[in-house]
């Protein structure tokens, strides 16, 4: 469909949720119980589509895998046919194709593979052609591009015949990210040292295990924005933990500004909206995949806000700073960027009446239309192309129907 209408009729909401499950410890968890022989039981994967792709592809023994529109997916099956001495042609869709994966093929072939371009330098499409172990393990690569490079090495280093040194130069972004890969990889077997910017993986074998993935913070932020924005709510989600692998359950700490506490509980996270302060600053440099949700928030509630860490937005499935001051401008919202440091300000806007109906452009980015849905609690929303939440949250949709909300 094209587009979709969607308002809340009360403002009022009083809800459990059952959320979908997180598409990046399901991606994860599929690469390493592939390299451990594929003998693991993994329960409660993602039903997302970049999950689902990744999924057919580790089947597939076509010579081209086309990854469609997802990055991790493209990523971490680059470094997997690198590592299994696979002959593969990866490629995806055209937005797919101007996301840079230079550093990663750089890498890899410093460890031993032959990795042509296909079209052009440092872009898919890549020709993977087969990995002879060039006697290097010492590594570097960029800690502030793509957390994905850093976690698709790490997931092939125990099969390197010496292991993996890899050494993070310049500011690590997208921390947790990291962290959550090597502690997927633990829960198979596999160890690590981590001191200051090197990480160390020896030479070791993944153990086949059964793992249980925990529900998507990345998902839960939406229905922190829907509290923040309804007249009352109260939501229960459930499958979270509070002591999470993902980066992205800091949504919990950056919304209380915003009015909302959260209080964990033996199924989940029960959310109550509380009094919000006039204004924030985040630092999005660990949790980027937040920031257009609290952007949106902060500017429908009139909330002034200070964003860094957030340059990585601009390679991911759209350039999601530049969507994001599109669109906010639409209830005169905007988010102005600050070139000498990379600080976004979004200043207190003056909110049009909320009889006026705002349609939003969501650019084949899932995170924009899951964005910007909740502020169909304060006036009627049009959000085009809809169906781009199945990229990571196939039941956006019906759970906000659950919530009381009416989509025509």
């Amino acid at each position: 469909m094209d587009f979709i209408r969607l308002h809340h009729p009360t403002g009022k909401i009083n809800t459990t949720i059952q959320l979908a499950s997180s598409k990046s410890e399901s991606n994860r968890s599929l690469v390493i119980n592939a390299l451990s022989g594929g003998k693991g039981t993994l329960t409660n994967l993602s039903e997302a589509r970049d999950t689902q792709t990744m999924q057919r592809l580790l089947a597939s023994n076509d010579q081209i895998w086309d990854v469609l529109d997802a990055g991790t997916t493209m990523r971490f099956l680059t470094a997997y046919a690198t590592i299994t001495n696979q002959d593969k042609i990866m490629t995806g869709t055209a937005r797919m194709c101007e996301r840079p994966i230079g550093l990663l093929v750089d890498a890899l072939r410093v460890l031993g593979a032959t990795i042509d371009y296909v079209k052009q330098e440092g872009y898919p499409p890549i020709h993977i052609k087969g990995f002879q172990f060039s006697g290097k393990s010492h590594i570097q690569i960029r800690g502030d591009v793509s957390s994905q490079y850093i976690s698709a090495l790490l997931m092939i280093a125990p099969l390197l015949p010496e292991g993996l040194q890899l050494e993070l130069t310049g500011v690590i972004g997208s921390r947790p990210y990291i962290e959550m890969t090597l502690s997927q990889m633990e829960a198979f077997g596999v160890y690590h040292e981590w001191n200051g910017n090197i990480i160390r993986v020896k030479p070791q074998t993944y153990q086949p295990t059964s793992y249980q993935v925990e529900s998507d913070w990345s998902g839960a932020s939406y229905w922190y924005s829907i509290v923040a924005l309804a007249e009352e709510a109260e939501i229960e989600l459930l499958g979270l933990k509070e002591n999470s692998l993902q980066g992205d359950s800091r949504i919990a700490e950056i919304m209380v500004p915003l009015g909302v506490a959260s209080t964990f509980t033996e199924r989940g996270v029960l959310l109550k909206k509380v009094t919000a302060k006039p204004a924030i600053a985040v630092d999005f440099s660990d949790c980027p995949d937040l920031a257009q949700t609290v952007a949106v928030c902060c500017a429908a509630k009139g909330i002034e806000a200070e964003f860094t860490g957030i340059e990585s937005l601009k390679i991911k499935e759209t350039d999601r700073v530049k969507a994001i001051q599109n669109e906010l401008g639409k209830f005169n919202g905007e988010l102005i960027e600050v070139e000498t440091n990379h600080t976004y300000k979004i200043p207190k806007p003056v909110l049009l009446d909320n009889h006026t109906p705002v349609r939003i452009h969501t650019y084949d980015d899932h995170r924009m239309a899951m964005a910007f849905a909740p502020l169909a609690l304060q006036r009627e929303t049009v959000i085009e192309h809809p169906n781009v939440v199945v990229k990571s949250y196939p039941g956006f949709w019906d759970d906000l129907r659950k919530a009381g909300f009416v989509i025509s």
